[in-house]
């Protein structure tokens, strides 16, 4: 039977789909390789952290592919309750459960910790537990999502923007694979104190998913509404240092987008405090008039 015109058809809501297989498939290479990585012994150290890199890289593949399957869908009008159950179901996997078996494999390695016993009895517990509340919290922020129809932050901001409320898993999962390729794959080994610090960021971001913290919506910004010659430029700059350069320019892109919704809300709660309402302060009393 074929579809009424207008309406897209089967293989028009399949198109989505594929993409979406693509970041379940980034998810399920990242936990691959990073299971192969945390099997080698320590003396194949660059070995495991090639293997690192990697899964840190297929984790932004699967945000890219993750990107295209809403925009593919939208554009098409393909949107679906399928489409948007078995999106959830790859982000938890991909964004939520590869990221933090790779924090905790990459970031909590025992045998390096074998010179501080304390640590090493310590940290990879408190590693096994921040990452599951890392999943946790991301799952729940897509629930949240996809059971709220407009959700909106307390304060939403500017009118006629979208926002995010709380920081999408994604951008979360981005930030640790953007750290883990700026070291090259490199575990932490050298210094105890970076695992602590690793295991605040990891904890960090799992409070930023359940906040109510706006984030800018990027799809209010569209690169596509600018005159041809300059979107060029753009992404022939974008590419070039992406090519050269992916490990600062990733993790400035990630920082900066993570770090967005915390300097909105610091600004949020300033421009609260200074601009307090007029009838909170005090007012002097008038004068009695002189009854001439």
């Amino acid at each position: 039977m074929k579809a009424k015109k207008g309406l897209p058809g089967r293989r028009t809501y399949a198109l989505p789909t594929i993409f979406t297989v693509g970041t379940l498939f980034c998810g399920y290479y990242c936990l691959m390789k990073t299971l192969q990585a945390l099997s080698l012994p320590t003396d194949r150290l660059g070995e495991a952290a090639r293997l690192y890199n990697h899964a840190a890289i297929a984790i932004g593949v699967g945000m890219f592919t993750d990107g295209m399957d809403g925009r593919i869908a939208r554009l098409t009008n393909a949107v679906s309750e399928f489409g948007r159950e078995i999106d959830s179901l790859a982000d938890v996997i991909t964004f939520g459960v590869a990221p933090a078996m790779l924090a905790v494999a990459w970031g909590i390695r025992t045998p390096e910790l074998a010179g501080h016993p304390f640590f090493a009895n310590i940290l990879p517990a408190v590693g096994y537990l921040v990452t599951f509340l890392y999943v946790t919290c991301g799952a729940a922020r897509l629930a949240r999502f996809n059971v709220q129809k407009n959700p909106s932050p307390k304060n939403p901001g500017l009118p006629g923007r979208k926002y995010f409320v709380g920081l999408p898993i994604p951008p979360a999962a981005g930030m640790l694979a953007a750290v883990v390729h700026f070291n090259g794959g490199y575990p932490l080994v050298n210094w105890w104190p970076e695992g602590i610090l690793w295991l605040l960021l990891i904890g960090f971001l799992a409070f930023l998913m359940v906040s109510t913290w706006r984030y800018s919506s990027l799809k209010d910004v569209s690169v596509f509404r600018l005159p041809s010659l300059v979107m060029v430029i753009f992404f022939a700059t974008l590419i070039f240092l992406i090519w050269n350069f992916s490990e600062p320019v990733l993790l400035a892109m990630a920082t900066t987008f993570v770090a967005s919704g915390v300097v909105t809300r610091i600004a949020s709660l300033w421009r609260r405090r200074t601009l307090l309402p007029e009838e909170n302060t005090p007012q002097p009393e008038e004068s009695p008039s002189s009854g001439l």
